[in-house]
């Protein structure tokens, strides 16, 4: 009898036993099946729906905010509205894109004081868009920009402003913005005084300045900035900007080095402009103090006017010829341009330039970029030229049109023999047909 209920006893533990297991299993199961089959999506975490948002286009964002609650208040969070661009046209005249009226006015009303990295493009050339522009800009007074671009993909736009008008709205950014480190301001009507204000609120702070392009402001202006932002890494501006005390004043102890200097050399009128000449002892300092800088030049000259320039040897390290250029301009810049790492020539009328191009190739050691256009050569030259720069040309174009085959080497032979030099396929570009 004791073995009997012993064992009925046992069999009562393992059966319940097994049925808890079972129950404990069943319910493990359930909880898996409603985990997976049944997603609260309102309640998803904040940061998620945030990082979702950010991927997101503008409008979709704003589609997106009206599901529920939770996604409207995700879609006003300071995170999503510290970078922004106001895209500025007149629609009544143009179909392309703009940011809606009311968006503006709730961004000012809501997000003014979270906007960080901030630009304006005008896509049209009317005046109504730029003073738009600048409305938003006169209304941004609790803002602390970092970052702030004025691009005209139509000029003149914000030049046809009074200037007066445009100036007293970036002086309200320059004012509240006490951190702002890059600054793009290409053909606009900025002058001196106002550049004194950026100073004197964000000398500290600015690193980037491009400033092509701005009628209004004299040497002295552009001196004042290099002379107080000792942190300025990155300087674009028009040639008659360019002095020996800016190139000094960038080369002082207390300035950091350079990293990119960019100087657009323009002619609207032949013969109308006269263009000053900067001397080789200051670009020696400035050389000295910014061994790694980049110095970009672009020209766009008439023929007569380059007498000024590649009578000494410049550091420049990228070179950009807009309009046609001489076979003695380029024959210089062999002669004065070591450093030069990226050459690109529109055109130079009907003289070959084999001579030139082999200079260029036996002085320039750090060429890697070349593109030259409907400039004409022989074949036989420009196999050379390839021959001597080697593998170190990782970009190189010439329309097939202009290159002039010789007794050595056809049009069909050159694809081959610039291949072999290059260590890859490599082929002319060819004109349009249509």
């Amino acid at each position: 009898m004791k073995r009997g209920r012993k064992t009925n006893e046992a069999n009562s533990s393992s059966s319940e036993d097994t049925t808890e297991k079972e129950s404990k299993r069943h319910k493990a199961v359930e909880k898996k099946t409603i985990v997976v089959q049944s997603p609260d999506w309102a309640n998803l975490l904040q940061d998620i729906i945030l990082q979702v948002f950010q991927y997101l286009p503008l409008l979709d964002r704003a589609h997106a905010s009206q599901v529920c609650r939770s996604w409207n208040q995700v879609f006003h969070m300071p995170d999503l509205w510290r970078c922004f661009e106001f895209e500025l046209n007149q629609p009544a005249t143009s179909n392309l894109r703009t940011t809606h009226p009311e968006l503006i006015k709730q961004i000012i009303k809501r997000h003014s004081n979270h906007l960080q990295y901030v630009s304006f493009k005008v896509v049209d050339s009317s005046k109504e868009s730029a003073e738009a522009a600048c409305d938003i800009l006169s209304q941004l007074v609790n803002c602390s920009l970092k970052t702030l671009g004025l691009i005209s993909t139509a000029r003149p736009s914000f030049m046809d402003l009074p200037k007066s008008h445009f100036i007293s709205a970036l002086t309200v950014v320059f004012v509240n913005s006490k951190s702002l480190s890059s600054l793009k301001i290409d053909d606009t009507p900025v002058d001196d005084p106002s550049l004194k204000v950026l100073v004197a609120n964000n000398s500290d702070t600015l690193k980037l300045l491009k400033m092509s392009s701005c009628p209004h402001v004299s040497p002295a202006g552009i001196l004042c900035v290099a002379d107080q932002c000792h942190g300025l890494r990155e300087l674009a501006l028009n040639y008659h900007l360019l002095s020996d005390e800016l190139l000094l004043a960038l080369s002082s102890e207390k300035h950091v080095r350079l990293e990119h200097l960019r100087i657009d050399v323009v002619s609207e009128n032949p013969g109308q402009t006269q263009f000053h000449t900067i001397q080789k002892s200051s670009w020696d300092a400035f050389i000295k103090h910014s061994p790694k800088v980049n110095l970009v030049m672009y020209f766009f000259l008439y023929e007569e006017e380059f007498d000024p320039f590649f009578r000494y040897e410049i550091p420049v390290t990228h070179l950009y010829f807009g309009r046609s250029v001489s076979k003695d301009v380029l024959g210089r810049v062999g002669m004065t341009c070591p450093r030069l790492v990226e050459l690109v020539v529109c055109a130079n009328g009907l003289r070959p330039l084999d001579e030139e191009l082999i200079c260029i190739a036996e002085r320039c050691k750090y060429l890697s970029a070349v593109g030259l256009g409907e400039c004409e050569v022989s074949c036989s030259a420009f196999v050379e030229f390839v021959k001597m720069c080697g593998g170190r040309l990782s970009q190189l174009s010439i329309m097939e049109e202009v290159l002039i085959p010789d007794q050595k080497y056809s049009l069909e032979q050159i694809h081959w023999e610039v291949s072999k030099h290059l260590g890859r396929v490599w082929f002319p570009d060819m004109m349009p047909t249509w």
